[in-house]
């Protein structure tokens, strides 16, 4: 692929780590030189991350979760993506990366003027009981959607927006855990990504043997068809209806012992 190949060259010249001389091999070990070096030396490198990587999941964001240093955001909105781009160029700590995503924004309300983001730290859209939804990336319009359905059914989650998946905001995780029974992370990524991160940091920190409920919303383990983006998380399994289905699935005992 030829623009991966520029972008590659690019990023190692951009941090020393690739020689005009580097050739077609660059392409091949590009993870290596471009990135890893870039972690090892904690370069200042902006990577944005561009809307083939839903396409094809193993290129999403996971892939940087293993580096040492490296920052990792993914924006809900327009505004969101606004802010993270401006947080991502004011940042000198080491390699950041952002995904920007494919189709149109929410329609949400741009600020006059960005805000640099506090590295690591979410926020909570939504305050809520019994069951808590943690969002990365894009799903988080659908998510807020679903919450407003589950709503009628006379269960009110609540829904928080991770903003970052490296370094996780570990004091808001432990905080939905501990103020819900059950917590639910949805991203647009492949197993191995955000939500397996959230769950092991969970099992580390014991939280599991206190009988917290979760489950993990991820890519299907196959390549999705071209076509709209809609379309896509319709066969992705990541809409609305899929959202309220699996709050409902995780609560059925409880939400029909209520009713009954």
């Amino acid at each position: 692929n030829v623009t991966t190949l520029a972008e590659v060259r690019l990023w190692g010249r951009r941090i020393g780590a690739v020689s005009l001389e580097d050739g077609a091999e660059v392409a091949t070990f590009a993870y290596d030189p471009a990135f890893a070096t870039s972690g090892i030396q904690v370069a200042p490198l902006m990577m944005p991350l561009g809307p083939e990587v839903y396409t094809f999941p193993d290129l999403n964001p996971r892939s940087f979760h293993g580096l040492p240093g490296m920052v990792v955001m993914a924006a809900a909105d327009e505004a969101e993506l606004m802010h993270m781009v401006a947080t991502a160029a004011a940042y000198d700590g080491g390699p950041i990366a952002f995904r920007y995503p494919r189709g149109e924004g929410e329609g949400v309300q741009m600020p006059d003027a960005p805000e640099l983001l506090e590295i690591g730290r979410g926020r909570v859209l939504r305050q809520g009981k019994q069951v808590a939804i943690l969002s990365f990336g894009t799903r988080l319009g659908e998510t807020l959607k679903a919450a407003e359905a589950l709503e009628a059914r006379g269960i009110s989650p609540t829904v928080a927006d991770a903003r970052f998946a490296k370094p996780l905001d570990h004091a808001l995780i432990l905080q939905l855990a501990a103020q819900h029974e059950a917590l639910i992370t949805i991203e647009e990524g492949a197993v191995g990504g955000f939500g397996s991160h959230v769950a092991q940091f969970l099992a580390n920190e014991g939280v599991f043997d206190g009988g917290l409920k979760f489950r993990s919303m991820v890519l299907p383990d196959a390549f999705i068809d071209h076509a709209s983006p809609a379309d896509m998380y319709e066969t992705a399994g990541l809409n609305a209806p899929h959202i309220e289905a699996q709050v409902l699935s995780l609560l059925g005992a409880a939400v029909l012992g209520r009713r009954a």
